[in-house]
């Protein structure tokens, strides 16, 4: 019997995670298994990896074979350096936070009001008082000529 370590799909239609299995190789991806070993859920902003290594060292050095997406995973972790006898990996690094944006925008405001003449906002200039004249005498000469 070939053994696999997989990854087991869970969760809603766009909301996957999944659950790193040891399971016989001809079973269907969500099918039943033998031992799951770690979580792994994409979605989350870093996302989360959870191994068991002594499970997952156990089970590669019987024979176990590591799919594509789980030997990346177990890679991430150092469970396959530590198989394999290699180094280990830097540990996984935390990104940073995003900037605020109505920070970044407040800046950026407050630069166009220091020393530009333009105030940044988009206001239409207003009609002249002549031109409104001009328009309101040539409407009623119209109107006296259809009369």
């Amino acid at each position: 019997m070939a053994v696999k370590i997989k990854l087991k799909r869970l969760g809603k239609i766009r909301s996957p995670h999944y659950r790193i299995v040891v399971a016989d190789s001809r079973t269907r991806r969500d099918g039943r298994a033998i031992e799951e070993i770690g979580l792994y859920h994409p979605v989350q902003n870093p996302s989360r990896i959870e191994v068991n290594s002594e499970r997952a060292q156990y089970w590669l050095s019987v024979g176990a074979q590591p799919t594509e997406p789980v030997m990346a995973i177990l890679k991430l972790t150092g469970d396959w350096q530590a198989h394999k006898g290699l180094p280990a990996p830097a540990p996984l690094l935390q990104p940073e936070p995003k900037a605020d944006k109505r920070a970044a925008f407040d800046a950026f405001a407050k630069g166009l009001e220091g020393g530009d003449e333009s105030k940044g906002e988009a206001i239409t200039q207003k009609a002249k008082k002549a031109d409104k004249k001009a328009d309101e005498a040539e409407v009623a000469s119209t109107e006296s000529t259809e009369a």
